[in-house]
């Protein structure tokens, strides 16, 4: 009450920053400063950057600024020894970082040792003025990221073929969803969950079994259904059913005996329709076609200049398109060959192995495809649907 700070969307790090530049203006009016002693704080930014991303809250205006100062910092090489370490483990030019790093190569390095080893590996990385040792700890990072990523793929085949499984043998699923298997790690189990709500498009429960015996669960929801509020509704009807629980909107986790599994079943479902169901069918706003003259290497990098994320997303466009041709890369992801304004056009899809119906409205992001130093523009595709009409696509 009573705050006047223009952002509610701070992570902990947007705080402890602003925590520190008071603390400054504090100490200055004091006196304590020589008059070229005053503590730097910009030096930190990178890592304010790479907290405010990794920790998806709402990119407002003033968490913008953040990431903006912050990835300006790392474009001119002036970062943090372990932050430089992560980009080059990763295999990413700190000179072209973009908020897409840190959410999707820096962080999950970082989260992997929280997951599955230790998370002071990740903080002595991102403490250490030591490059060689930055180094060192990134690299152990990136092979604790591999480890996890094997593991994701193991558990997510087991928890698809529990879906399936429930489907065909019930013929549908219920409003919301839960699935465990003796098998599931706990540090996992909240990724798994996130494939599969985008699977199942409805609140989804991931449990592993803990040392104590009891089920660690890990769940993920959809627009339109408070999952924290879900939980809550859950303990109110039933007390003894959840022994903790907590989280947010988009996420949540909860703990419950691994007998009462079926009645977290039960009563989440019926918590899920009291607040309202989510929308059965799928909704993706996009920005519409792209302009002929917009397909250029220079659009992609003014888009990936941006600082984009939660609740400020990146631009997503929408054009008619005939396919071409279809493989499969690596076994999991739809290479394709579409024609857009006449012309031949590289796609991917990645994480879909089902071949797409010869013409299709295709939702897509714009990117480059670089190899051997040669780049290709590629639309990187969102979704797709069968065209609305008969209406030719764009010639």
């Amino acid at each position: 009450a009573g705050c006047t700070f223009a952002s509610k969307q701070l992570a902990g790090c947007g705080v402890a920053f602003y925590v520190l530049l008071a603390l400054r203006a504090e100490l200055r009016e004091r006196g304590e400063f020589a008059l070229d002693g005053q503590p730097r704080l910009d030096v930190l930014l990178d890592l304010v950057a790479l907290g405010t991303v990794a920790d998806v809250v709402r990119l407002d205006r003033n968490n913008r600024c953040l990431v903006a100062q912050g990835l300006k910092r790392i474009r001119a090489g002036r970062m943090q020894p372990g932050i430089a370490a992560l980009f080059a483990v990763a295999g990413r030019d700190p000179r072209q970082a973009s908020a897409a790093d840190f959410g999707f190569a820096i962080g999950p390095r970082l989260n992997a040792a929280g997951r599955l080893a230790d998370m002071r590996l990740g903080i002595e990385c991102l403490l250490t003025d030591d490059a060689a040792h930055a180094h060192e700890l990134a690299t152990a990072l990136d092979a604790i990221n591999r480890e996890r990523r094997k593991l994701e793929a193991g558990m997510r085949n087991d928890a698809e073929a529990l879906i399936d499984r429930a489907l065909a043998a019930a013929g549908g699923i219920g409003a919301a969803c839960a699935v465990f298997d003796a098998s599931f790690h706990e540090g996992v189990v909240g990724i798994i969950a996130a494939r599969l709500k985008d699977r199942l498009h409805r609140p989804t429960f991931v449990f592993a079994l803990g040392h104590d015996g009891q089920l660690k669960g890990s769940g993920r929801s959809v627009d339109g259904l408070h999952l924290r509020d879900a939980l809550d509704l859950v303990s109110k009807r039933q007390p003894l059913l959840l022994k903790r629980f907590g989280g947010h909107a988009m996420a949540a986790g909860c703990t419950i005996a691994l007998e009462d599994l079926d009645a977290f079943r039960s009563a989440l479902d019926d918590a899920t329709h009291s607040l309202g169901a989510a929308p059965a069918e799928r909704r993706l706003a996009t920005d519409g076609p792209l302009p002929a003259e917009h397909w250029n290497a220079a659009t992609v990098r003014l888009i990936d200049r941006e600082v984009w994320g939660a609740a400020f997303e990146a631009p997503v466009f929408c054009d008619l398109v005939d396919v071409v041709s279809q493989r499969l890369v690596g076994d999991k992801h739809l290479k394709l060959a579409v024609r857009l304004h006449g012309v031949v056009r590289d796609a991917i899809w990645f994480g879909r192995v089902e071949p797409v119906e010869g013409r299709l409205r295709l939702a897509y992001r714009l990117g480059l495809d670089s190899y051997n130093g040669n780049e290709r523009l590629q639309m990187i595709v969102v979704a797709a649907q069968p065209p609305r009409d008969a209406a030719p696509p764009s010639a």
